[in-house]
């Protein structure tokens, strides 16, 4: 069931996605070669509590970190460990999930650690990229897919693929709620988009093939082949004529 969210759970789930847009902007320095990756948990955690939110994930069906910090070939879900240190020329995606006064948002970035080859920069930007040009399909009367077919075939057209393991979701009072996005799919297909839906999209981008493999600790999910993967969420209200993004740092909102 989806539900539509009123002009206050709206308003609540703005306080929640502003911790996360000003977590990204102030995590950007601390992100840097040799910094362990439980560090920066820990650091988006004290930027958390500190604005009033609470880090979702921390607890989640036992998840242990307040956010996911995923190195190079983890696609999603890294276990923030002091074993962990970033080096120069990794990419580290965090991954953030933010409740305040009982409403969720929920975004992730991908950030360059130090100096990074050409390869990697590319990969991080074609998957923002995707974001927004799939973002021109977000709004009342379009379909699910036809959002899901845009981030599909960007990356495609680009020599990358799409992971079909994980995928978006609505959020709100929950951190995963209906419906299901993909990353992948067929236009005009899917659910009708309306306005007040509330949905975290969030394009998960491997530079080779698209297979993963989860470790034992039921969590980390890393690209099979090892090649480096990508990760770029909103969590956006549908509205009439577009959408209202809820997650973004100020300078990406001008």
């Amino acid at each position: 069931m989806i539900n539509l969210k009123s002009p206050r759970e709206i308003a609540l789930m703005q306080e929640s996605g502003r911790i996360i847009g000003l977590l990204f902007k102030e995590i950007k320095p601390f992100i840097k070669p040799g910094v362990s990756t439980l560090e920066i948990d820990e650091e988006c955690e004290r930027i958390i509590r500190r604005e009033g939110g609470v880090p979702a994930s921390k607890g989640y069906y036992g998840f242990p970190g307040a956010v996911c910090v995923s190195v190079n070939e983890t696609l999603v879900h890294g276990i923030p460990s002091s074993k962990i240190i970033l080096r120069e020329g990794d990419i580290v995606t965090i991954d953030v999930v933010v409740k305040k006064a009982g409403y969720h948002a929920d975004a992730a970035r991908t950030f360059p650690v130090g100096i990074i080859s050409e390869r990697a920069r590319r990969l991080i930007e074609t998957t923002r990229e995707s974001w927004w040009y799939a973002s021109q399909f977000i709004k009342e009367g379009n379909k699910l897919g036809d959002i899901s077919h845009a981030i599909q075939q960007y990356n495609e057209a680009r020599g990358y693929s799409i992971p079909r393991d994980f995928t978006g979701h609505g959020i709100g009072r929950e951190m995963h709620e209906d419906p299901s996005i993909p990353n992948y799919g067929n236009a005009g297909s899917g659910v009708t988009l309306q306005e007040g839906m509330a949905l975290a999209i969030e394009p998960m981008v491997a530079e080779g093939k698209p297979q993963v493999r989860v470790l034992g600790d039921g969590w980390t999910a890393k690209m099979k082949d090892g090649k480096l993967s990508a990760h770029y969420e909103n969590t956006v209200i549908v509205t009439k004529d577009g959408f209202l993004p809820l997650t973004l740092e100020e300078e990406e909102k001008n």
